[in-house]
This record gives structure tokens, sequence and C-alpha cells, in this order.
């Protein structure tokens, strides 16, 4: 892709051609991560490294080693227009669709402008769905994006996920997180762990503020204290209103959430 292009994609740590990304427009076995960079440095590394890692083993049978991950971000960031912008890496397999695995993985990294997510605060539509395979960051999932449309279309704007048992779990491309006015509450379902929430638990626990995992229905909504969402744009976005029920708003938790986050020291790759 041209260097000037506001999105440059490399292949295996190569510019990645037309012919390259062709068979990837259709790919629907694969996984990624994202996250926003900033000053060339990234906050949670090593848990997108383990993401990377460990779906790959899932789905390949075999993963891409460290080393090279590493190498094909750095490529990829020092060819970046600017220091500060969103990445995906996403990696899939050779042999393509409908096909076992054929060798080592392929990783293609795509960087474009930085982005904080929106401002908020959300209101959120309460509908049943639950993920295949929830605690993999995979491609081809229609069902978010059609809940999400769906959910706009209904007034709202965005989807929450109730599981089989009516628990909230996530939502379409967020980790749910509530505030009982004490601590930190995270669902307890079955979900995408993201990195972004595993950078304010760690930090959460650093810092000596309380946080537990509690099962959360509808019915619990109305005793707690606040609602956000988060993912890798940002650390929390207040949310207002799940279904029919508002939420109070909830400064202090929000700010609990982005102090934990920025204390997660960003690395270089």
């Amino acid at each position: 892709m041209k260097e000037d292009s506001p999105h440059i994609a490399h292949l295996d740590g190569r510019p990645a051609t037309t012919g390259d990304l062709a068979p990837l427009a259709f790919s629907g076995h694969a996984h990624f991560t994202a996250a926003q960079i900033r000053d060339g440095r990234i906050r949670g590394l090593d848990l997108h490294l383990e993401r990377l890692r460990s779906a790959s083993v899932e789905l390949f049978g075999r993963a891409l080693s460290e080393d090279v991950v590493r190498a094909h971000l750095r490529t990829a960031l020092a060819a970046a227009p600017a220091a500060d912008l969103s990445l995906t890496a996403t990696v899939s397999s050779t042999a393509g669709e409908f096909a076992a695995p054929d060798g080592d993985p392929t990783l293609l990294v795509r960087t474009g402008p930085p982005s904080s997510g929106p401002a908020g605060p959300l209101a959120l539509a309460a509908v049943e769905h639950e993920r295949f395979l929830p605690h993999i960051k995979h491609v081809g999932e229609v069902a978010k994006t059609h809940l999400l449309r769906q959910a706009v279309a209904d007034g709202f704007d965005d989807a929450a996920f109730l599981d089989r048992r009516g628990r909230f779990s996530e939502a379409t491309i967020w980790n749910l997180v509530f505030w009982d006015g004490d601590a930190v509450v995270w669902p307890e379902a079955r979900i995408l762990t993201g990195t972004t929430l595993g950078i304010v638990r760690r930090q959460l626990d650093r810092l000596g503020i309380g946080q537990r995992v509690a099962p959360v229905t509808p019915d619990d909504l109305p005793a707690l204290a606040g609602a956000a969402v988060m993912n890798s744009w940002t650390p929390g976005i207040p949310v207002h209103r799940i279904g029919s029920t508002e939420l109070p708003a909830a400064p202090r938790f929000l700010e609990t959430l982005h102090r934990a986050y920025t204390a997660e020291p960003p690395t270089a790759p």
C-alpha cells in the first residue's frame, strides 16, 4: 500500500500488496488484537502477545514466535506516518478457509489514525446473545454488527449481551464493567478478556482498589452505582442506561478506571 495512505498494512514484515490482501477479504477463520499506540509505545504489550500466541495455538495448532511478532510490529510502526496511531495485528492460516492448517500462520499488521472512542454516555440495548469461542478475539462475527445496528434502530447507541442464564457478559466490541459504590464489579460470564480489562485489573490490584467478579442480571442494575464499557480505544466510557434501567453518573468510578489504565507503563515492541 502507498505510504501516504491513511492506512498502511504489512504482511509478515513487508508492505502488503493487493494480491496479499485479496484472499483475506473473505477470510472468516482468523484472530486478531487491537491496540492504541502513543509515541510508538503500547500499554499491555505482554497481554497482546499472549492473546496472539494462545489463540494461534487453539485455532492453528502452532504460533509465531514472540520475537517474530515483535519484529513485525516494529517494522509496521517504523513505516507508519505518525507515532500516535491505531494498530491491528491479525493472524490467519496460509491454507485459507475450509482446510487444515499448513505451516506457520501469517501475520497482517495494519495501522491507521488514532482513536479514543465515543465520548458517551451510552445507552445500551440488552439482547440475548452468546459468541462462539468467546475467549478468542476472532473475525467474521456478523452478529455483533447486526445487533449493534438493530440497537441503534431501536434508539440505543449499542448493545449489551445477556447469556443463556440471563447474566450480562459483554457488549458488541466492549467489555462491560460496573460499580457498586465501593468496588469495581466485573460480570461473571464467558467473555473475551480484553487487554484493557487485563491492564485495569492488575493496576487496580497494585493501587489497592477493590474489585470483584459477580453475576450481574437486569434485576441487579437498579442497585448499582454506575456502569461503563472499555476496549482498546479507552479504559472507560460511561453508560447511562441499559434497556429501560437508568444508571447514575459515576465520575469517581470513571476516574478510577482511567487512573488504573494510565498507571500501566507503555513499552515499545
